[in-house]
């Protein structure tokens, strides 16, 4: 490569290791995104002073071979030049579309811990404002008839009985026995509990 290229160069490949420095602490998406904006501005900016350097060696060259027609000189070729113009625009090119990649992934992290970090926020929302469960509906107090036999009998509950059993022995209805008694839970009677047992009379 000719040598008033190679410092443009060194500047670039000087620019370009910027990214391999030690990670700083982390910084908000919208200002990571102006400084890689500015990177990519000062590197576009040092593209068009290379380009402007180009084109006045070009001119020193064309006054040079003019002057010394004839001598053999090694003169950078517009060929030359050329191709270097191209390395210098396809490593910047790789540069902005490496920075680009860069900008969205951190982007797209921060989207999605923001869209995490909101939907925790809308579900603790929805919990605050959910009205509190209505509480059970207390059951229903039961309701006795007095429409039962007058006369009949005492009774101790034992053992295994039911209140079926117990009418069925007595020639009476078990729903007598529930009205009598105000039972509220025909399931459930207890040893040594006195019944009056209503019997119609014969």
């Amino acid at each position: 490569m000719p040598s008033f290229l190679r410092l443009p160069f060194v500047f670039l490949s000087l620019l370009l290791a910027v990214s391999g420095l030690p990670a700083q602490p982390a910084l908000p998406p919208a200002v990571e995104l102006a400084h890689l904006r500015e990177d990519v501005r000062l590197l576009t900016q040092r593209l068009g002073e290379l380009s402007l350097r180009v084109e006045q060696l070009e001119k020193t060259n064309a006054e040079l071979a003019r002057s010394a027609a004839g001598a053999q000189q090694n003169f950078a070729t517009l060929t030359q030049l050329n191709t270097a113009i191209a390395d210098l625009t396809r490593d910047i090119r790789t540069a902005q579309t490496q920075t680009r990649n860069d900008v969205l992934a951190v982007v797209a992290t921060q989207m999605e811990n923001l869209a995490r970090q909101t939907n925790a926020a809308l579900d603790g929302m929805a919990a605050r404002q959910r009205p509190p469960a209505a509480p059970a509906a207390a059951p229903a107090a039961p309701t006795f008839s007095d429409n039962f036999p007058r006369e009949g009998v005492s009774y101790t509950v034992q053992r295994g009985d039911t209140l079926s059993s117990i009418a069925q022995r007595h020639g009476a209805r078990v729903q007598d026995i529930i009205n009598a008694n105000r039972i509220t839970d025909p399931t459930r009677v207890q040893v040594g509990q006195v019944l009056f047992i209503p019997v119609a009379p014969r």
